[in-house]
């Protein structure tokens, strides 16, 4: 029904209930009365609904001025019962917010009193400005004031902290309740080396490059391959002066006696020869291993050898009379390289069960059991003049410290151990603190021995005719002098090292950033 015919009929029976007592109404005058009584009746709702607007919006002003009151006096004018709650509130963020700086360490209250003094000296104190009207919140300053102190009893903790251990350092920034104080950690500086670079490749075996071994005398140096042959070279110009056959398998570890005109040798075979350089011809032979020797060690004060190979153990001989002293039983894999010296741990030995064993000689038992490695460990370096060894594995390069082999630290390169996920066959470390890695992929690494840096890393590129993938190198070492590198590798031939003699420290900076992110373990 249109609004105009409601009203009208609005307003006829309100005239009907209003003037019963009318009887006749004029029939021209009924339409203007339905007119006026409809104009006034709309009037009214539009008066209530403004009223009920205006009510409603002055709720919500009033909600909102109590949620987000700008005078924060009133808002924590709040009575009685509701103080606790804010005191709780204001405790909680306090202590949630504010728990690292209410107590600073002493170090910087010391600095802060120091330079407070210089200030005061100088009559450079500023006083602080004093609040203006109004900015000061006197209910949260009543509040905060009320909180329990450090140390209160009016705190709210369930249980008082006690320290478990006493403090044997009052002193210490926090009050810490160590027992020991814990060393401040710091970056080694590595020492800056010379680079090094290719200076001879050696062509003569007919096999992959095994093993070698340089002269006391720093004269000649032996080298042994797959070809079971045996070749002696001159170091200064790099010519062939004599080959040894009488091996069977593959020729894997290799050793000059000091004391004696003796040369060891040991393979794939089974067998551990001794050589005498005076006739060319083997004197001795150590019967006893299972399976392929694959390391040997000459002990430099003892008529002692010592051999290692893939059944599990490393056996201890008696030079002159050929009989096994000891045999050194504990590993699990294949003992892949050991190392001998005058002190103890006299024997230490690497294995492919990912183990380190030092060893008492006069016993002829474990000493200390290393496990820190998590894969097989394939070779090891025993420092010429200080009382350390390394020893690596594909996925690092570890340093210890005898005689109880405390590990020391992790020699780290910006692409790791090899940089392209090789395994580390040979180590080499002079007395210049520079260690040298080679890798079944052909990378050569070069380490500072103090810190573990890696100030070089190189790809050994093999000879024309042979394969990329014959880029591996199994056996490296330094000659007496420190000063060259003599490397075997898969390409069948044998490579000379030695350091840049043109590079200074201006020309090749050292490429060092120190950090303390460093492994543990």
């Amino acid at each position: 029904m249109p609004p105009k015919r409601a009203s009208r009929a609005k307003a006829s029976n309100s005239s009907k209930d209003a003037g019963s007592n009318q009887d006749v109404v004029m029939e021209g005058h009924a339409p203007a009365v339905a007119i006026e009584s409809a104009a006034e009746e709309e009037s009214n709702q539009n008066a209530n609904v403004e009223g009920d607007i205006k009510s409603i919006v002055k709720r919500s002003i009033k909600r909102t001025r109590e949620l987000f009151a700008e005078d924060q006096e009133n808002l924590y004018s709040t009575p009685a019962d509701d103080q606790l709650s804010q005191r709780v509130m204001l405790q909680s963020k306090i202590h949630d917010e504010y728990k690292d700086v209410q107590v600073l360490p002493h170090p910087l209250l010391k600095r802060q009193k120091e330079q407070m003094e210089k200030k005061k000296s100088k009559g450079t104190v500023i006083a602080p400005a004093a609040p203006a009207a109004g900015d000061v919140d006197s209910g949260v300053e009543k509040i905060l004031d009320s909180l329990p102190k450090k140390g209160s009893q009016q705190s709210s903790a369930l249980v008082m902290h006690k320290p478990t251990i006493h403090n044997p350092f009052p002193d210490t920034p926090g009050g810490g309740t160590s027992l020991v104080r814990r060393p401040v950690a710091k970056a080694i500086r590595p020492e800056w080396h010379a680079p090094w670079k290719l200076m001879r490749v050696i062509s003569g075996h007919q096999g992959w490059v095994r093993s070698v071994a340089v002269e006391p005398g720093n004269e000649w140096f032996a080298t042994g391959a797959g070809d079971r042959i045996i070749k002696i070279w001159d170091l200064a110009s790099g010519r062939l002066k004599l080959s040894l056959t009488g091996h069977i398998g593959q020729v894997r570890g290799l050793a000059v006696s000091p004391r004696h005109p003796y040369l060891f040798s040991c393979g794939d075979d089974k067998m551990v020869k001794c050589w005498d350089l005076e006739t060319n011809k083997v004197i001795r032979h150590y019967h006893g291993h299972l399976s392929g020797v694959y390391a040997l060690a000459i002990h430099p004060t003892l008529d002692v050898l010592v051999t290692s190979g893939r059944d599990a153990t490393a056996r201890v001989w008696d030079m002159r009379t050929k009989q096994a002293v000891h045999t050194l039983s504990g590993h699990t894999g294949t003992v892949s390289a050991v190392k001998c010296q005058e002190a103890d741990p006299q024997v230490i030995t690497t294995s492919m069960d990912s183990t380190v064993r030092l060893w008492d000689l006069a016993a002829g038992k474990t000493m200390t059991r290393l496990t820190h490695h998590k894969k097989s460990v394939r070779a090891m370096a025993l420092h010429p003049t200080e009382f350390t060894f390394a020893t690596a594995s594909p996925d690092n390069i570890k340093q210890w410290k005898c005689p109880e082999g405390q590990f020391m630290r992790n020699f780290e390169g910006p692409e790791g151990v090899t940089g392209g996920g090789g395994i580390v066959n040979a180590m080499a470390v002079n007395a210049d603190n520079v260690m040298f890695t080679g890798a079944d992929n052909g990378a050569m690494g070069f380490w500072d021995w103090k810190s573990g840096h890696q100030f070089q890393r190189l790809d050994s590129l093999v000879q024309p005719g042979s394969l990329d993938s014959e880029a591996g190198i199994f056996c490296a070492e330094f000659d007496k002098t420190g000063l060259r590198l003599i490397t075997g590798e898969a390409d069948k031939t044998i490579k000379i090292w030695k350091e840049d003699d043109q590079a200074t420290p201006e020309t090749h900076p050292l490429d060092w950033k120190p950090s303390l992110m460093r492994k543990r373990y």
